[in-house]
């Protein structure tokens, strides 16, 4: 089971997800960066770290892996992040050649 990306444990709620890629990211959106005091000086960040998560579930099971990551992500502040909907064509385990949801599962 997948315990945690970055502080959120959706292994806990998202048991069905085998396949999902975690990126440390650098990215801006509505909050447009950070300004931070250090000695007495301000500093602007533009580009907050972030965490991009991609998964790849089978058709059917999206609806419960966006149930559960708005669950654990949903803070109601400006940041909580945004998910994206992307049809996947096909797949293809390379080691095995399998294709479609053989390669997912």
């Amino acid at each position: 089971m997948w315990n945690g990306a970055f502080g959120y444990p959706f292994g806990k709620t998202c048991t069905s997800v085998d396949i999902f890629t975690i990126t440390e990211i650098e990215g801006q959106g509505r909050q447009k960066g950070l300004e931070q005091k250090v000695r007495n000086k301000m500093y602007k960040a533009d580009l907050l770290t972030k965490a991009r998560v991609e998964v790849i579930v089978k058709d059917g099971e999206c609806d419960g892996i966006i149930k559960a990551i708005t669950a654990v992500a949903h803070t109601g502040k400006i940041g909580d992040g945004k998910i994206f909907i992307h049809p996947v064509d096909d797949a293809v385990r390379i080691r095995t050649t399998e294709r479609g949801d053989a390669a997912i599962g």
